[in-house]
């Protein structure tokens, strides 16, 4: 299921991360996931029960398959 998120909410939303990088909707590999990625590191943040998650503890970092257990 996509997210739906206002799209004016979407534009300020940024990546905590120190980027500061504008978030896009959905995860690279699954465009209609209920995540938003970050469009400069490429942390995936999940989105529960239509709210943003964005913490970097919560983030799956691209390239890490253990992010979880760090």
């Amino acid at each position: 299921m996509a997210i739906t998120l206002d799209a004016q909410l979407l534009e300020i939303l940024a990546c905590p991360s120190p980027d500061h990088a504008p978030l896009r909707a959905g995860a690279p590999d699954d465009p209609e996931a209920d995540a938003l990625t970050c469009t400069e590191c490429g942390r995936v943040y999940p989105v529960r029960d239509g709210i943003p998650v964005l913490l970097l503890d919560e983030a799956t970092v691209p390239g890490n398959s253990d992010a979880d257990s760090a």
